[in-house]
């Protein structure tokens, strides 16, 4: 069961907007809560935070360096263009999905602070049958004004970013939902994680870096940035899969996963397979249920950004199953949150820092 700190903060940080390219309110958040139990901080430029934790090392292998990675940003809007009558559209910053748009409250971000509006959509009676959907070019935001100008004194202008307001709550007791959970949930695991190594006195072999990387949600760009900054020597990367057991989802294509059943190991080419290995010898050892996906070609997590950098980092991923990715009542199971922090945190103590996990180094 969580505790009032562990839910408070959970709640503080899926409510605090961080949309991609502003996600410092969010890391602000973050920060604050993580501040106890690490060595130190270092932020980017472009706002990705880590937080460090000095290992005891080991002669020969130290600064060995280790990451255990989500991202911070969420799904946003950008302001377009303001007609003449004052309505606002937009385009996408992140994968935004216009078809859940209708009807839906935002808050408009501006240097005289949040201004709400709404996106408007014609009455069903107004409409022929089904020949109207949602679309970049028919979406419109509306803020009360009757022109253009009164838009802009209110400080909104073309390249506001927009954001949706709708908060964390949980739902039978046992499902987290809100916006964000992709992947502020990342965010909050590895936190977890090092509370737990704090909690627990444990002081690993190792140097871990607990990074919060922005821009992912626009081509895995914080991720870039900070892997080359650290140039880590293994990277556990967390992110969202999709419970593919809801309408609409094909698991023959997507595969079989489903919130409730633990988290998910990943199997692609940028996922290195010593790494993944210890993750599920250490699920099966620790009793920690887990599900399995392949993914192809690519992660399309900031997986992929770790493994290809700096002439290769082994890396691996952990996702967490989620419910209606990329809307506003993203859903997960609190057991599933709960056992990936514990996969995590079980397989850091697991790593050997004597072991090559490099092909090069041990001939596998």
């Amino acid at each position: 069961m969580k505790n009032n700190e562990e839910l408070e903060f959970l709640a503080e940080y899926l409510n605090t907007a961080a949309p991609t390219g502003n996600e410092v309110a969010g890391q602000k958040v973050w920060m604050n809560y993580l501040k106890p139990y690490i060595t130190k901080f270092i932020t980017d430029s472009y706002g990705t935070a880590v937080g460090i934790i000095n290992g005891r090392g080991i002669q020969g292998h130290f600064p060995y360096k280790v990451v255990i990675e989500a991202h911070s940003d969420e799904i946003s809007w950008y302001v377009n263009h303001i007609t003449s009558n004052g309505l606002l559209y937009v385009i996408r910053n992140g994968g935004s999905d216009q078809q859940i748009a209708p009807s839906k409250r935002v808050k408009i971000h501006t240097n005289n602070g949040l201004v709400d509006g709404l996106f408007g959509w014609p009455a069903i009676h107004t409409r022929k049958g089904d020949e109207v959907f949602p679309k970049l070019d028919n979406i419109t935001i509306d803020v009360g004004c009757a022109t253009a100008e009164e838009v802009e004194e209110l400080g909104i202008h073309v390249g506001s970013i927009v954001t949706y307001p709708d908060e964390f709550m949980i739902l039978n007791g046992n499902k987290y939902v809100g916006r964000a959970l992709d992947n502020k949930m990342g965010g909050y695991m590895i936190a977890q994680v090092a509370k737990r190594l704090y909690d627990n006195k444990i002081e690993l072999p190792f140097t871990l870096y607990v990074v919060n990387s922005v821009q992912e949600e626009i081509g895995l760009r914080g991720a870039q940035m900070i892997a080359n900054t650290i140039n880590p020597d293994l990277a556990i990367i967390t992110d969202v899969c999709h419970d593919t057991s809801t309408p609409m989802i094909n698991a023959l294509k997507e595969g079989d996963t489903q919130i409730g059943k633990g988290p998910v190991v990943g199997y692609a080419p940028a996922i290195h397979n010593i790494l993944r290995e210890l993750i599920i010898d250490t699920a099966i050892d620790k009793e920690i249920p887990f599900q399995r996906m392949a993914l192809s070609t690519s992660t399309g997590t900031d997986t992929d950004a770790f493994a290809y950098s700096n002439c290769g980092v082994p890396s691996a991923l952990i996702s967490l199953p989620l419910r209606y990715m990329h809307t506003t009542v993203e859903m997960t199971h609190k057991d599933d949150v709960e056992n990936t922090i514990n996969l995590i945190y079980e397989t850091l103590l697991k790593i050997d820092v004597k072991k090559s996990f490099k092909y090069l180094e041990n001939g596998n």
